[in-house]
């Protein structure tokens, strides 16, 4: 390595230590809210970054601030950027100052939502805050490559990868491998022996907790050492321990591990110990409360950048002196990037500023209220760290005291409230954007498609309809992979999948072990890598082993990157109305709830499940479908066009018209409406009877409110807790939709009991709604219409 290359190094490690320490004085100074940062980590994050190459990925954590800068995926202007929250992709590239900061993310997609070739590029997918949920996606970012060597049919997708050498690299702090799903992602990858490598970086603490109340006998290696690979014996980690100060140590390691794992596929992790962390954990306290004297004093002796500086000196490289002024260099290069984020954060703002008080000087010129008005723009004008929300809150203030004013068009008046509803349409877009997809892929710009039957379209199970679908699926595109627990040698526990592993073989439809996080985990890494995973949870129960990173990652990764990332993850999973405590959940206020992001199928059968499907496999969004548990044996006629189907999201499909009430349901529970809707009808009661198909999207054209116009009474059923979803379909169409005005009984919602469902047929009976319920609820909205006509009779 030249003289040049290691001054440079000390360099960046140098500018990455003073963006940690400025960056902490603006929190503490009250420019930014919170800090979090990489101090301690720098020599090892460049060791690192010399051994990524292009194409390569990253899913990492806040502290991995030097590293980006050293592969230049994020510049320090930027990085001050986003500690700011700069609401501008161009600012902020990472999240457009929709995360904190530190939390970084490299733009995989143009501004059409259509994906950047990969190889092209050093690739970061999006950081996250919960500790070790980076790691279930790192799964699948380092099995893709195995996908891209194995798969002769994925050669052709070379803007993804070049025969598979990619790399996924994985950092975590010591204190986040106590949670279970760093060691659930280890297993995974060991099994998968995909090309990753995990970088423990070891400070010894997880904020005031030390190693020992962490980690079993407080040492990772020693916890580690048995997902050692051993000779002659298949699987299994190669592991390298190496302190974080010693940087020749370092980029050996990193070199050798690197070639290792590209070349061979095989998994490593570097457990990086003697690391420091000299600004402590973050913004929000200080490590000499929980830090002794004597550690202190270790942590400044073994600080990497001393110990670079003195191996600097002492190999002859360069002398004191020509090390203190890049020292005091490193200082004036980082606080001229800031001054430049905080001017391009500000000026805007102040602009907006300058033209609204302007505007308040108008107003008062003519106002009864000019005093009051000319208090709050003093007021406005004397604020220094200036943000929109003071710019929002006084432009209502003045609004509400001149409320009782004439507003002509073009008076001053006028003119504010014009610039209020720009201004919140901005922001709608600053914060908001991105929820779903834009592009044209998006899945809600895919139409219908209806099923086409024949005279000799044969009645099958509705197993069989899936399993043909999925068959489809794969002919059609080599992108879908499918896997699961029990999906590949068995074909899943309902035989949706029976025989595809055999057609299309091991790595298109795969068994995994009991690990639903990184089942989830593993979709996402292959969805970002420009595949189409299918991955299956067993049972819509066992979706809460998974809720977390669905939610936290999945689901908002589109929003959070503000269109700069996305994962097309399918999950397929079955609920509903089997029995027993863990096969029969539907927790679906839970799901809709917490995977805003992410769109909800709720098919009442297989066909329209296959629908689902291939709509969601048009789309680029990521979405569930949740299939019918005691679907599978009931027969459906076979579409001739089964990989061709499909059903447009946010669509509500009438399945019985009726004339007195609508009853809004969805899956399981449509069967029980129209038994329903059948017993109602006997003592004169006409009930129409509307599927929902789709909980997210719901109902895009407001169709119930169509039938609510015309019955002028709504029932919302379904098999989850009382406030459950029931409650979003009511809130929807009611209030949303506006059918508060076309009401003449009161709204009522039917669900399940607020406990899970009892075992036995007669604990579901009990415990979830039945026919008898819905006519019970109905006929008594009809008693109080009309008792004579609909007497009480229990």
């Amino acid at each position: 390595m030249s003289t040049a290359e290691v001054l440079r190094d000390y360099t960046l490690a140098l500018q990455s230590r003073q963006a940690s320490l400025i960056g902490r004085r603006e929190v503490l100074n009250g420019r930014a809210k919170f800090g979090i940062f990489g101090d301690g980590k720098e020599i090892a994050q460049i060791a690192m970054a010399k051994a990524f190459q292009l194409g390569d990925f990253r899913a990492g954590y806040y502290r991995d601030q030097t590293f980006m800068f050293a592969i230049g995926a994020t510049t320090i202007q930027q990085f001050f950027a986003q500690l700011y929250a700069h609401a501008d992709v161009t600012a902020d590239p990472n999240s457009a100052g929709r995360q904190m900061n530190a939390h970084f993310a490299t733009r995989l997609l143009n501004e059409d939502g259509t994906w950047r070739d990969q190889t092209q590029a050093y690739n970061s997918s999006a950081d996250l805050s919960p500790t070790a949920s980076q790691m279930p996606r790192l799964v699948g970012l380092g099995y893709a490559s195995r996908l891209y060597r194995e798969l002769e049919s994925l050669h052709h997708l070379t803007q993804f990868s070049r025969n598979g050498n990619e790399i996924a690299f994985g950092t975590i702090g010591n204190a986040s491998t106590a949670e279970g799903v760093f060691w659930e992602a280890v297993n995974a990858i060991g099994v998968l022996q995909a090309p990753v490598i995990i970088s423990i970086w070891d400070d010894e603490y997880g904020i005031s907790v030390p190693n020992e109340h962490q980690i079993t006998k407080g040492n990772l290696s020693e916890l580690l050492s048995g997902f050692q690979r051993q000779p002659g014996s298949p699987g299994g980690y190669e592991i390298y321990t190496v302190k974080g100060w010693d940087y020749p140590a370092l980029l050996e390691t990193y070199a050798r591990a690197a070639d290792l794992a590209r070349t061979a596929h095989v998994p490593i992790i570097i457990h990086v110990t003697e690391m420091t962390q000299p600004l402590g954990h973050s913004t929000s306290g200080s490590h000499e409360r929980y830090k002794s004297p004597e550690r202190l004093a270790w942590e400044r002796e073994y600080d990497c950048l001393r110990k670079m500086r003195e191996w600097i000196i002492e190999q002859r490289i360069a002398p004191p002196g020509e090390l203190d002024n890049l020292e005091r260099n490193a200082e004036k290069f980082v606080e001229n990037m800031r001054s430049k984020a905080w001017s391009a954060f500000t000026r805007p703002i102040y602009h907006e500023r300058q033209n609204i008080t302007d505007i308040f000087e108008r107003i008062a010129a003519t106002s009864t209220q000019a005093d009051r008005i000319q208090a709050i723009r003093r007021r406005l004008l004397a604020k220094d760290s200036l943000l929109r929300r003071d710019l929002l809150s006084a432009v209502g203030e003045v609004l509400l005291l001149t409320r009782q004013e004439s507003r002509p068009p073009g008076s001053p008046i006028a003119e504010l409230l014009e610039w209020k509803g720009e201004e919140a349409a901005l922001n709608e877009e600053r914060y908001s954007s991105h929820l779903y997809s834009r592009s044209t892929s998006s899945a809600l710009n895919v139409t219908a498609v209806a099923p086409v039957y024949g005279p000799d379209s044969p009645n099958v199970p509705g197993s069989q309809i899936l399993n043909a679908a999925f068959d489809a699926l794969l002919a059609r595109d080599p992108r879908v992979v499918a896997f699961g627990e029990d999906v590949g040698l068995l074909g899943g526990v309902n035989q949706t999948w029976a025989g595809l592993q055999s057609k299309y073989g091991e790595l298109r439809v795969a068994d995994t072990g009991i690990r639903e996080a990184t089942i989830v985990g593993q979709a996402i890494g292959l969805a970002l890598r420009g595949l189409r995973p299918i991955a299956e949870i067993q049972y819509l129960d066992y979706l809460l082993y998974a809720l977390q990173i669905l939610s936290d990652d999945l689901a908002s990764l589109h929003w959070r990157t503000r269109g700069g990332q996305k994962a097309p993850v399918i999950v397929s999973t079955r609920g509903h109305r089997l029995e027993g405590i863990w096969h029969a959940g539907s927790p679906m206020g839970a799901v809709i709830n917490l995977l805003r992001g992410m769109h909800v199928c709720v098919p009442r059968d297989m066909t329209q499940a296959a629908g689902f499907y291939n709509t969601l496999m048009q789309g680029d969004d990521p979405g569930i479908v949740i299939e019918v548990l005691n679907g599978y044996r009931l027969k459906e006629r076979l579409p001739s066009n089964i990989g061709d189907i499909t059903v447009p999201l946010g669509v509500p499909e009438i399945l019985r018209e009726g004339e007195d009430v609508s009853i809004v349901t969805y899956g399981a529970a449509c069967r029980i409406a129209l038994d329903a809707a059948e017993m109602l009808e006997i003592v004169g009661i006409s009930a129409e009877v509307i599927d929902v198909q789709t909980l997210l999207p719901f109902d895009r054209h407001s169709l119930i409110l169509e039938s609510l116009k015309k019955t002028s009474r709504i029932v919302f059923l379904d098999e989850d807790v009382p406030g459950g979803a029931t409650a979003y379909m009511l809130q929807e169409v009611i209030e949303q939709q506006g059918g508060f005005h076309w009401l003449d009984s009161e709204p009522r919602t039917i669900t399940s009991k607020p406990h899970r469902p009892a075992y036995g047929s007669d604990g579901a009976y009990f415990s979830k709604p039945n026919a008898e319920d819905v006519l019970a609820v109905i006929y008594d909205m009809m008693n109080e219409v009309n008792p004579a006509r609909y007497p009480r009779f229990q």
